[in-house]
């Protein structure tokens, strides 16, 4: 029983650290889960993000990204393509916490 306990209490972590935005840019769009390209203007992104300097700031699909240092650590892993028409998303860094968010929700999935 208590195994069977603990087993639960392990996915259940599993699951909730997954969700967290802590992310990993790699060298090649072949490593990455995520094609991701810098727009100019925050209106014609799919997704504002903040960087966080602390892990424990991720977010959970929130738009508040912690880099990590190696990729084993990430959640997700992010190639950063060099044209729109590359990326499955599209992102702005904002400046301030609090603007951090999806602007086209249909595309939230893809940070799961």
């Amino acid at each position: 029983m208590k195994a069977m306990i603990l087993t639960i209490i392990l996915l259940i972590g599993t699951t909730i650290s997954l969700k967290a935005q802590k992310v990993f840019s790699v060298q090649y769009a072949n490593q990455a889960a995520v094609k991701i390209f810098v727009v100019d203007f925050e209106n014609q992104a799919d997704l504002k993000v903040f960087k966080v300097t602390h892990q424990n700031q991720a977010g959970k699909n929130d738009g508040k990204w912690f880099f990590t240092e190696y990729a084993n650590q990430a959640a997700k892993k992010l190639f950063f393509v060099d044209y729109q028409n590359q990326a499955d998303l599209k992102i702005f860094f904002v400046d301030y916490e609090n603007q951090a968010g999806w602007r086209n929700k249909s595309k939230q999935h893809l940070m799961y």
